[in-house]
């Protein structure tokens, strides 16, 4: 099969964790071109990835690439997603989708105008042991699930100057930013949002414009809760990112760090599966071009994205009103049903390391 040109644009930050897996897909994609206003930071990402040549200006590369992946500062996803959708190129762009939802609406659009792959770097729904858990929490393995928590702690602090200082640029805060990985794994495992509250503080994270720390509480249908506190102010962390979720029947453990999915019954302890796998963002590329090729929805497809921003959006506002927020009109599937195509995706397994089965599962929730 032909190899997919792939063009990457945008090489600072989050581009070399992208870079350090890039490899393993060399059988089924080629990075042609690697673009950045800073050419030296594009030629280091040639140099890791072995391949491309450097650009500085993302429109010379329209014509000699099929995909593209966007690891731009966030207020700049719109406008080059919008760009490269109209000149007929799939897209695979960093979280979060964008800013607003407007621009949203407009990347949305454009993408079924040009009958183009716009697909969401949601990369932990990804990993073989979020998709193990939610497996685990769909088919009551253990119970009724009725409290997913989520904790997410590390420290980021920003250098003077840079885009992420800014909450105009970032979209918000840390909660916006990172947390909407985690908003929007909430939402597929506990299913429809009924109300919610979000507090964030700078306190501990001075660098940042917006809140550093946040806690954010759910209440979905049915009675189920979710959680998820987050923080860039870390400066020592025990839990690390990990997720708890209790069920009627015994509580399941992922620990991001250890590899492990565990579950405890009656003060035992039984480590359900490993994986030495931490890098989903490799599953996540392979997801990418395997939408390419099968002409299949993908599983983060940028409505679904839409609508964990919707919720995280709400939180925000009723936050600032200092109320709590009414989300029964928001969440996975929330949308118009014309808006989100129902398929069935199958995520395939990559060079397992672990004793996960490929997941097949509806990309609306």
């Amino acid at each position: 099969m032909k190899k997919i040109k792939m063009g990457w644009v945008g090489c600072g930050g989050i581009s070399k964790t992208h870079a350090q897996n890039i490899q393993s897909l060399s059988d089924r994609m080629e990075v042609t071109h690697l673009v950045d206003i800073i050419p030296e930071r594009a030629q280091a990402v040639v140099d890791q990835v072995g391949s491309g040549q450097v650009e500085t200006d993302y429109r010379k590369i329209y014509d000699k690439v099929d995909a593209v992946l966007l690891s731009l500062p966030h207020d700049l996803h719109c406008r080059a997603a919008l760009d490269f959708l109209a000149a007929g190129k799939h897209v695979l762009v960093e979280k979060p989708m964008a800013n607003s939802e407007e621009e949203c609406r407009q990347m949305i659009a454009a993408a079924r105008k040009a009958d183009r792959k716009l697909m969401v770097a949601y990369c932990m729904r990804y990993h073989p042991l979020v998709l193990k858990m939610k497996e685990l929490i769909d088919s009551q393995e253990y119970g009724e699930i009725f409290q997913v928590s989520i904790w997410t702690e590390q420290h980021t602090e920003y250098p003077t100057g840079h885009w992420g200082l800014e909450a105009r640029r970032l979209g918000g805060g840390q909660f916006f930013s990172h947390g909407c990985h985690y908003v929007d794994l909430l939402l597929w495992f506990l299913g429809r949002p009924v109300r919610g509250l979000h507090m964030g503080t700078r306190r501990g994270t001075p660098w940042m414009e917006k809140e550093g720390t946040s806690n954010v509480v759910i209440e979905f249908e049915d009675g189920k809760m979710g959680y998820h506190f987050g923080t860039w102010g870390a400066r020592g962390t025990k839990l690390g990112y990990s997720f708890h979720a209790h069920c009627t029947g015994g509580m399941l453990e992922l620990n991001i760090a250890q590899g492990t999915l565990s579950v405890h019954v009656n003060g035992q302890e039984t480590v359900l599966m490993k994986s030495d796998e931490v890098k989903p963002m490799i599953r996540q590329m392979s997801h990418f071009l395997d939408c390419i090729e099968n002409n299949t929805q993908p599983l983060t497809d940028p409505v679904s994205s839409l609508e964990g921003l919707r919720v995280i959006w709400k939180l925000y506002e009723a936050e600032e009103k200092q109320i709590m927020a009414d989300l029964r009109n928001e969440g996975l599937g929330s949308l118009k049903k014309e808006m989100r195509p129902t398929e069935l995706v199958d995520i395939k397994p990559f060079k397992e390391n672990c004793s996960s089965k490929s997941h097949k599962l509806l990309i609306n929730g």
